[in-house]
């Protein structure tokens, strides 16, 4: 087994990463953002008799000013038929020939639960951290099949939309919108004192995607002229991944969240993607975004969590 670091042909890890599902922030799309932005990203392909066994992108910072953190956060990727030795084998050389100084921490959260892992992955490390949850809806499902999966009143809600015929909704890749919809994410942090990452992560994403058009969605609804709501999906391989949403009180009352989440499966399904992430769950401090989510009957996937 081998480690081939930066660079990288990306072609080839794109290629992998889509036919795997792999995770937003294992895109090379997403690594070079955050480079564009000036963090430092390290990407690692992992080799066994010449096949191609996983990628990971770590992103990297300094704590203390002489210590390296890496954290390969929903990675590796890996490949359906790596075996818990030759993983465990692959986290001990990532670890060894990481290209950083001496003092370094690499931290991996792989994007499977716990119960989908062997002990034996995990022999030399030590869980630090639970995950966390998330919704995934498979997009292969018929729309029929999907909308049956809703919890009954989100269902509900839905139909009501769906009926109301002041209600006008689309879904498009449109960099106007984009920008209209980073403003109101960045008045309703400032309103409610949450943090994230940078809205301008988007625009570098956006920027370093191979085909802007083919890297995201908005999905947004108006009633006359005015924008109720509105909805920002990544799209990162065969897989769209919900990002930033908002709504006014006109578009709570009138459930335009439920509508647009609706269309943008249609959407998505249309253009081939196999499934829509909608992101963290967390009913302690989320609980309204949580219900949401979870009212949709996707699978909810609890992470394994952190190891060091």
């Amino acid at each position: 087994m081998n480690i081939t670091w930066d660079p990288l042909p990306q072609a080839e890890w794109e290629i992998f990463h889509a036919a795997r599902q792999g995770s937003l922030q294992q895109a090379w799309t997403y690594g070079a953002a955050l480079a564009s932005l000036d963090v430092v990203v390290h990407r690692a392909m992992v080799w066994e008799a010449g096949q191609l066994l996983a990628v990971a992108q770590f992103i990297c910072r300094r704590i203390a000013g002489y210590i390296s953190l890496a954290s390969c956060t929903r990675g590796p990727v890996w490949h359906a038929e790596a075996t818990p030795a030759q993983r465990a084998e692959a986290y001990r050389l990532l670890r060894q020939s990481m290209p950083l100084p001496r003092l370094k921490v690499l931290l991996f959260s792989p994007d499977l639960a716990l119960d989908q892992m062997d002990p034996a992955e995990f022999r030399s490390m030590s869980r630090v951290m639970t995950g966390y949850s998330t919704v995934l809806l498979d997009l292969t499902m018929p729309l029929p099949a999907l909308r049956a999966g809703f919890e009954g009143k989100w269902r509900n809600r839905l139909s009501k939309a769906l009926s109301n015929e002041q209600i006008r909704v689309q879904v498009q890749p449109s960099l106007k919108r984009c920008d209209w919809l980073l403003d109101k994410e960045i008045a309703q942090r400032e309103a409610k004192k949450f943090h994230g990452l940078p809205t301008d992560f988007v625009k570098a994403y956006l920027a370093s995607a191979s085909d802007t058009r083919q890297a995201f969605a908005v999905a947004y609804a108006e009633q006359g002229k005015n924008t109720i709501g509105a909805m920002l999906f990544l799209v990162h391989g065969r897989v769209a991944s919900y990002h930033v949403g908002w709504a006014d009180e006109a578009g709570r009352q009138l459930n335009a969240h439920n509508v647009l989440l609706w269309q943008a499966m249609a959407y998505f399904q249309a253009l081939g993607i196999e499934v829509l992430d909608l992101g963290g769950v967390n009913t302690h401090d989320l609980p309204g975004i949580s219900r949401f989510k979870l009212g949709t009957g996707g699978r909810v996937v609890t992470l394994a969590g952190t190891y060091f």
